[in-house]
């Protein structure tokens, strides 16, 4: 007479699977991808069980691949031809193997991910790359590219680069690096994109060394530049023109560029008066370029790296005019042309000072104790390659820098007894890293973390460093300031994305891994019936 209850609900879900298979039939006739993707649920129904994930949108389905690595999303592309799709339509960064025989391939490839606005092309330099025809191409599958890098594209030319940019003038950033078209290839880009935000140039073989260079710029893209980039040019300065027309210039990097950049700066600050970072790295600029650059009353970030010809002078002219500064890096080289004098002008005139960092520079006691009594807001402190920081040193700092987080020591000739003051000085420090100071033993750096049980202590007192490869002096010495937030000590930092990606699924990738996600989906593609029987 009556039913159980598990048979009511095996003939209610079976009511459902039949009117869901009835629906997607009846949309065979209007759209045939939806017929066979009715037949894969159909077969993927066993005992009752369904699909339930092929019932998400659209748009939910690209938000969780847009959170996957790479991998897993390579993998999710072929769970099914629904997948294969939206999974090639939501993917908006995109980076291929430059090398020659892509060509053949381009238009299969931007047929599927048809929504790309960041692309990368490298190539490997024992290859030959990509040519002109190939760019051209991609240029007309691409016209909302946002975003191109070229590595060791070297059969790029003038007149591709051309054709490109003509195609694409919502390009915003522009990255090449040994590439070998010239300026006219960098002139037409300059040109013909009005947005561009950011340009990052290393290794430009096509452009002219000597007198007879031709210049670039600055073009219709100098109103919208704000970042600015030089690395390992001949003649770096035929840019010129371009840095001093852009106006809203706002960082401006030189790495290893030729030529004498003191005549350049005085025209530079004349034009561009917002600069807030500039990058130095061993190139031919002196005291006069210096006092150029002093103008820049919104200065907050210089990097002094390399320079030579740079003395306490220019520093002091610096730090009198450029009262916002708030981060410092200087290498010098062990020229001993930077020492107390200028960091003591510093300490006077940059009560905003937050990071300092100084690679081959003597300071004392006396700018150490300056700096940390006038600088109240001093948070990250690297001395590496110092002969005059010792245990006094270490012990002014422990004592006067109550702000600081983060202390970076590397061949200093600092002793056990120095890093004894950290025990009870430095209330906020969070990590210490210790490099190839003999001095300092594994037995003292480890009462210093019993003592401070909160404290990161990194102590490497072997030959072999663990620097990070970077075109950063103070990176090139291992000395790396990631910012640190208040209330975040000790958890793994949230790094933004440009991709914009859902928060809530960042953060499911925080708590469970990428992988588990990719697990998960591929658990409710294949079958969720055993939960449910």
């Amino acid at each position: 007479m009556g039913q159980s209850v598990s048979a009511v609900k095996l003939r209610s879900r079976r009511d459902w699977d039949h009117r869901q298979r009835s629906k997607m039939k009846s949309t065979a006739s209007i759209c045939p991808m939806q017929a066979e993707e009715a037949e894969d649920l159909e077969r993927s129904s066993i005992d009752g069980s369904s699909d339930f994930i092929s019932g998400l949108p659209d748009e939910c389905l690209a938000c969780i691949f847009q959170s996957l690595s790479p991998g897993d999303r390579k993998r999710c592309s072929l769970v099914c031809r629904r997948w294969l799709v939206i999974e090639g339509q939501s993917r908006h960064r995109l980076s291929l193997n430059a090398q020659s025989d892509l060509y053949p391939l381009i238009p299969s490839i931007f047929s599927r991910f048809d929504a790309v606005t960041k692309l990368a092309l490298k190539c490997d330099r024992r290859s030959v790359s990509i040519g002109d025809e190939a760019l051209v191409v991609i240029s007309e599958r691409c016209r909302n590219l946002t975003r191109l890098k070229l590595r060791a594209c070297r059969d790029l030319t003038d007149a591709g680069m051309s054709a490109f940019a003509k195609n694409c003038r919502s390009l915003k950033k522009l990255s090449c690096g040994s590439c070998t078209f010239g300026a006219k290839g960098m002139n037409a880009v300059l040109d013909n994109c009005p947005a561009l935000e950011e340009l990052s140039v290393k290794r430009l073989r096509g452009i002219t060394d000597g007198a007879a260079a031709e210049p670039i710029g600055p073009g219709v893209a100098a109103a919208a530049l704000k970042t600015i980039c030089l690395k390992d040019l001949y003649n770096g300065q035929c840019f010129g023109p371009l840095i001093i027309g852009a106006k809203n210039l706002k960082s401006l990097k030189l790495f290893r560029c030729s030529g004498d950049w003191d005549k350049l700066f005085p025209l530079i600050v004349e034009r561009v008066t917002g600069l807030v970072e500039i990058h130095m790295e061993r190139i031919q600029v002196s005291d006069v370029g210096l006092w150029a650059l002093s103008n820049c009353s919104n200065l907050e970030i210089l990097h002094l790296v390399k320079t030579p010809e740079c003395t306490n002078v220019g520093l002091e002219a610096v730090a009198e005019k450029c009262k916002l500064l708030r981060k410092l890096h200087i290498d010098g080289w062990k020229a001993n042309r930077i020492g107390d004098q200028g960091l003591i002008a510093v300490s006077k005139s940059c009560p905003n000072l937050q990071e300092l960092v100084l690679i081959g520079v003597n300071p004392t006691k006396l700018s150490l104790e300056m700096l940390a009594s006038n600088c109240l807001n001093l948070e990250r402190l690297a001395l590496c390659g110092s002969d005059t920081v010792g245990d006094a040193e270490i012990s002014c700092i422990a004592v006067k820098c109550l702000a600081l987080k983060k202390l970076c020591i590397k061949s200093c000739p600092v002793s056990d007894h120095g890093m004894e003051a950290l025990a009870s000085g430095c209330p906020n420090l969070i990590k210490v890293k210790v490099k190839k100071c003999r001095g300092v033993t594994s037995e003292c750096a480890d009462w210093l973390r019993a003592i401070r049980g909160s404290l990161a202590v990194n102590l490497d007192i072997g030959e072999q460093l663990d620097a990070s490869a970077s075109d950063g002096g103070a990176q090139d010495n291992g000395v790396e300031f990631p910012p640190v937030v208040a209330g975040q000590i000790g958890a793994p930092s949230i790094a933004s994305s440009s991709t914009g990606r859902s928060a809530s699924f960042k953060f499911l990738g925080i708590l469970s891994g990428r992988s588990f996600v990719a697990c998960t989906l591929r658990r409710l593609a294949s079958s969720n019936g055993n939960s449910q029987s």
